[in-house]
């Protein structure tokens, strides 16, 4: 695997970290395919938590334009190729986890990089952190799913005015509008956010992967459906193994021992 993204083991659980800082992170084709394979891992092992992170000041910049020049003779790029080709499979990979996917903004998630952050369960910011859809300062639209996500998490009015103006966002702002989850002092967010992933991976993982599903399918179901949904899969959860566990536990006063059955 590419060194552009880096992959540690922490037991159970993946900390996936996007390594070009000199670049702040900005995705190329080398990157693109290393967080594929890095996504990949985590799906064949399956992994209890994912943490996704940045190294260096920013968590990620977006797309690298350093290799596109207007006049040469590739240009204008497909992008809609390259979206299909290397954006979109890395999202799908991100969204698709059983298990849960905490990403840790650690500075600017600009554009496409916003993207990958929100397409995460949980964000969780530093104080420098900011988001920024900067699409539209190069003429483009919100893609990787931005525009898909914005006006469902914080409404359309918010949504589309980042989307059209570019205003960066604060990680204090996007605490307060429901953006994310919560923010931390700069120092404190990676060790937080290990915390987390490792709360997460000792917890019902099979729980956490149908309420994933409930809550992904809710913004496309009407209401009498996602009742019956969610009547099957608590009756999938509570003949689990971890079901018996966590009400054994509660009886004997104990702290749980799930097992992600």
């Amino acid at each position: 695997m590419s060194d552009t993204v880096l992959v540690e083991s922490h037991g159970d659980w993946l900390q996936i970290t996007l390594n070009r800082p000199d670049k702040l992170n900005c995705l190329n084709t080398q990157m693109h395919l290393a967080l594929r394979a890095a996504l990949q891992q985590a799906h064949d092992q399956a992994a209890r938590a994912v943490l996704i992170t940045g190294a260096g000041r920013g968590f990620c910049a977006g797309q690298d334009l350093g290799d596109r020049r207007p006049g040469t003779a590739d240009w204008p790029p497909d992008l809609q190729q390259t979206l299909n080709d290397y954006f979109n499979p890395n999202i799908k990979l991100i969204t698709s986890l059983p298990a849960p996917v905490i990403c840790a903004v650690n500075g600017v998630a600009a554009g496409a990089g916003a993207s990958i952050a929100l397409a995460c369960d949980m964000v969780l910011a530093a104080d420098s952190a900011s988001f920024i859809q900067s699409f539209s300062k190069i003429g483009l639209v919100p893609d990787a799913g931005s525009s898909w996500i914005l006006p469902r998490r914080i409404g359309m009015a918010r949504a589309m005015g980042l989307a059209l103006t570019a205003t960066p966002l604060s990680a204090a702002d996007a605490e307060a509008c429901g953006l994310i989850w919560k923010r931390y002092d700069d120092d404190a967010l990676l060790p937080a956010a290990q915390a987390m992933a490792d709360q997460l991976a000792i917890g019902p993982t099979a729980a956490f992967a149908a309420t994933k599903m409930l809550m992904r399918q809710a913004a496309t179901t009407d209401f009498e459906t996602h009742l019956d949904r969610e009547a099957s899969a608590q009756k999938s959860c509570a003949i689990s193994p971890d079901y018996t566990e966590g009400v054994q536990a509660f009886l004997d006063k104990r702290a749980p021992r799930f097992t992600g059955e």
